[in-house]
């Protein structure tokens, strides 16, 4: 969430409250910009944009519980094992996005929003940077991208350091990374 009408921007993020969920976080939830271990400017960036909005429910309403339930939802959602199954692995082989998309809409039910980092100059392919699933309040899967007829619930294109993320093509080769360099 981030419907800025709801949200208490005045919650600053306080890294204590998240204490115990610290070794999960550096493993599941690292921060890619910023990789030295104890760096926490992406949690306090997830914490003040969609954290503070996220508090309005009660199964939300702490940094603990934020960060723990995604932690919860992203071992439920295990994208990585689902594509696996699909046959699509982190490596230096390309990909094609529909096949990626199908995969997941197949296995899910639902379409995710999936963003990537348009190709360097010289260079064919895009890079998967972000496989982002939504949920309703009620925490259950939903899909990320309007279906043909419906307004588009999720707008948003997210800056990595200084490269721009966006929709991924569907035309392009796809290189689906083991890390972010």
């Amino acid at each position: 969430p981030d419907k800025t009408e709801e949200c208490n921007r005045t919650w600053h993020f306080n890294v204590t409250e998240i204490k115990d969920l610290m070794s999960d976080m550096r493993h599941y939830w690292p921060d890619v910009l910023h990789s030295s271990l104890n760096r926490t400017q992406f949690w306090k960036h997830e914490w003040e944009k969609h954290g503070t909005c996220a508090a309005t429910l009660q199964v939300l309403n702490s940094q603990k519980k934020y960060f723990g339930k995604a932690l919860e939802l992203y071992q439920h959602v295990d994208l990585n094992s689902c594509l696996l199954k699909a046959g699509i692995k982190p490596s230096s082989s390309y990909y094609q996005m529909t096949a990626i998309k199908e995969a997941l809409t197949r296995f899910y039910g639902v379409m995710p929003k999936i963003q990537c980092l348009p190709p360097e100059e010289g260079e064919k392919a895009q890079t998967i940077g972000q496989i982002e699933f939504c949920f309703t309040k009620e925490l259950q899967l939903r899909n990320c991208t309007a279906l043909k007829g419906e307004s588009n619930p999720v707008q948003a294109d997210l800056k990595l350091g200084t490269e721009e993320l966006s929709v991924c093509s569907d035309t392009l080769p796809t290189y689906y990374p083991s890390q972010v360099q």
